[in-house]
């Protein structure tokens, strides 16, 4: 006989499955188990307190973001003179000198992409809180992008390691670096923690009208 009724709907997702993915090794396991049986993490339905940690490694980011920009990130003794230099005066130095390509990498990596981090993360979890269904392809993609490109911030500091160990003639020449280097160090990486404690499948839980334990 043929089948004269109408067949169930197949879930659009995990949730609706009933199933919860591992966060280390992707396997799909049943809701409700403790542990991933494959290696043996924690499950969780989503990040266990994404927004609040994410906000609270933003705040803290952003408090650091200004010592890390007003106060001296290098200083260079030349003939027993000192000169203290912030990032944007650096930045300011190599475009005087003709430096352009140096000065736009160095105000793009250390200047622009942790501002910009701090924001876009700032305006992705406003989004969910707010519960929008905005484009929501697109914030996803922003966040891959901005969760990408917010290690590259460390090249400032990069480059005063190596200028540090490199240029050292004594009284003639030396660089030391400046008190805005751990500041501009943690910046960096508390952005990157803050990048990882947000959860993007929270933008797609808001638009389908989805509530996960976080």
């Amino acid at each position: 006989m043929e089948e004269t009724g109408l067949r169930a709907p197949l879930p659009r997702t995990a949730a609706e499955a009933g199933l919860v993915a591992c966060e280390v090794c992707l396997l799909l396991s049943p809701r409700g188990r403790a542990r991933c049986p494959r290696c043996g993490s924690r499950l969780h339905p989503r990040k266990p307190d994404s927004i609040p940690r994410t906000w609270a490694l933003l705040i803290a980011a952003l408090i650091l973001y200004l010592p890390a920009n007003l106060l001296p990130m290098t200083t260079v003794v030349t003939l027993g003179r000192a000169q203290s230099d912030t990032i944007l005066s650096g930045v300011i130095y190599f475009i005087q000198t003709g430096s352009w390509p140096i000065a736009v990498v160095i105000f793009i990596a250390s200047i622009l992409v942790p501002l910009l981090k701090i924001a876009v993360l700032a305006c992705l979890l406003v989004s969910v809180q707010r519960g929008s269904s905005f484009r929501p392809v697109d914030r996803t993609r922003l966040y891959r992008v901005t969760e990408l490109v917010g290690r590259w911030s460390m090249l400032d500091i990069f480059v005063v390691t190596v200028l540090v160990a490199v240029v050292n003639l004594g009284a003639i020449a030396s660089i030391q670096a400046g008190p805005a280097a751990p500041f501009f160090a943690a910046v960096v990486v508390i952005t990157m923690f803050a990048a990882m404690s947000f959860d993007p499948r929270l933008i797609w839980d808001r638009c389908s009208g989805e509530k996960h334990d976080e």
